[in-house]
């Protein structure tokens, strides 16, 4: 399952920069700061799952 939430993270990651760039090219500042959230949503999971592992071993 750690897995799988590690890999969701990285998704929301790749997604965000993908839609906060696209916004930024078309001057939509909504679609940029859409990104920039789920960017800063996929760090979070990322860095919980960090910290499960970290505590895991």
């Amino acid at each position: 399952m750690a897995e799988n939430q590690k890999a969701k993270a990285k998704m929301e990651q790749t997604k965000g920069k993908a839609k906060e760039a696209v916004g930024r090219t078309v001057g939509n500042e909504r679609m940029t700061a859409e990104g920039r959230a789920e960017q800063a949503k996929g760090d979070a999971r990322q860095a919980k799952e960090k910290t499960k592992d970290a505590f895991d071993h």
